[in-house]
């Protein structure tokens, strides 16, 4: 018998490039996708064959008009709006949501917009096992996930459960035609966080790291023609794709270290979601540089030699912020931060050190570029 992650061939002939011969568990998640351009057209019919027929349509307030848009298309269906999706899903936020969806009996959820709206309907789900139908506006990926992060008292907490899983997701490359340039920046980098994390995961396997470097090929090529051409659909449609992989891989593997800070910073410190993610991501791959060889030489394959400073410069050369203090986090906060992102321990592929932990965040506090020494 071969234990877990133990080489199957090692006392045979070297592996071949690519698959290193690692001992696996591989579990689909189960879902529809729909993918193309105009395919918020099919969403009646969706709603339909899950047999539902009172929707509550979910957005936050400045895509009220997106989710007014929705219930058109929908007609009859439509019995309700809540607009008060909020930044890491806050618990107050899902109770008054709680509160209009008894009032209203609906049987199905539909949320357009990026992570906060897809967070609001996870957290629904949750607490009554409505099945939910998603319509993506940004590059979140968090769609594709039984993961579902909650904020309260200032902590948020993360949990991975099946019924937070969307049932239908409906990917339009025309509903993402209009992000900002920022937006789109951050909310790719937030997604390439997701894959770069499943490739060095306790749980990693081979069919999400062909997943992972194909997602972050694609959205790593794509960011820098929207910046320039923001309307280029081509463009559009290659990150959405790869935002679609990125949501597969964090549905599939567990998280470390990056999903761990941003957490804490988001949570406790109320920072933007995907700009903080953006932030980190070089950070936290430069900490564990060291540990993963593999993976950093696997990345440089899609990134370029030095795949942490590739992302700081995407990052960079995007226009959006690159520093923890740019997104307001207090300079006399990194101490706290580091204590909490030490509490209750979770898997990394490096060891978690006071020290280094707090050089990484004082790094990413000044935007200053990750560094070899940091990895050390």
């Amino acid at each position: 018998m071969t234990q877990d992650n133990a080489p199957l061939h090692a006392t045979g002939p070297a592996p071949l490039p690519g698959y290193d011969g690692r001992g696996f568990t591989y579990v689909a998640r189960p879902g529809r996708v729909v993918f193309g351009t105009g395919t918020l057209a099919q969403l009646p019919a969706e709603v339909d064959a899950l047999g539902a027929s009172r929707a509550l349509i979910l957005s936050t307030p400045q895509q009220r008009g997106q989710a007014e848009a929705v219930a058109q298309l929908l007609g009859a269906r439509a019995v309700g709006i809540f607009d008060g999706a909020a930044m890491h899903t806050p618990v107050e936020v899902t109770q008054t949501a709680l509160a209009v969806l008894g009032d209203i009996k609906a049987d199905v959820l539909v949320a357009i917009g990026g992570g906060s709206t897809t967070g609001l309907g996870k957290a629904l789900a949750l607490r009554t096992d409505l099945p939910q139908v998603v319509l993506p506006t940004t590059y979140a990926g968090s769609e594709m996930t039984p993961i579902l992060g909650e904020t309260e008292g200032g902590v948020k907490r993360t949990q991975s459960s099946d019924r937070v899983l969307p049932e239908v997701v409906i990917y339009d490359v025309a509903l993402t035609l209009g992000l900002p340039v920022a937006m789109s920046v951050t909310s790719g980098l937030n997604a390439i966080a997701h894959a770069v994390e499943a490739l060095y995961a306790q749980n990693a396997n081979p069919v999400v790291d062909l997943m992972a470097l194909e997602a972050i090929g694609a959205i790593s090529a794509a960011l820098p023609v929207i910046v320039r051409e923001p309307g280029n659909g081509q463009a559009r449609s290659q990150a959405l794709y790869g935002a679609w992989l990125c949501g597969i891989c964090l549905g599939a593997v567990g998280m470390a270290l990056h999903h761990k800070l941003c957490h804490t910073l988001g949570g406790s410190f109320g920072l933007p979601h995907a700009e903080t993610h953006t932030v980190i991501l070089p950070h936290a791959l430069a900490y564990n540089a060291p540990a993963i060889p593999g993976v950093m030489a696997r990345l440089a394959r899609v990134l370029g030699p030095d795949p942490a400073r590739a992302l700081f410069t995407l990052a960079a050369e995007g226009g959006v912020p690159t520093s923890l203090a740019a997104l307001g986090m207090p300079g006399d906060g990194l101490d706290r931060a580091t204590a909490l992102a030490l509490a209750n321990p979770y898997w990394n592929p490096r060891a978690l050190e006071a020290a280094p932990l707090r050089a990484l965040l004082a790094r990413a506090q000044a935007g200053a570029p990750p560094m070899l020494e940091e990895r050390a």
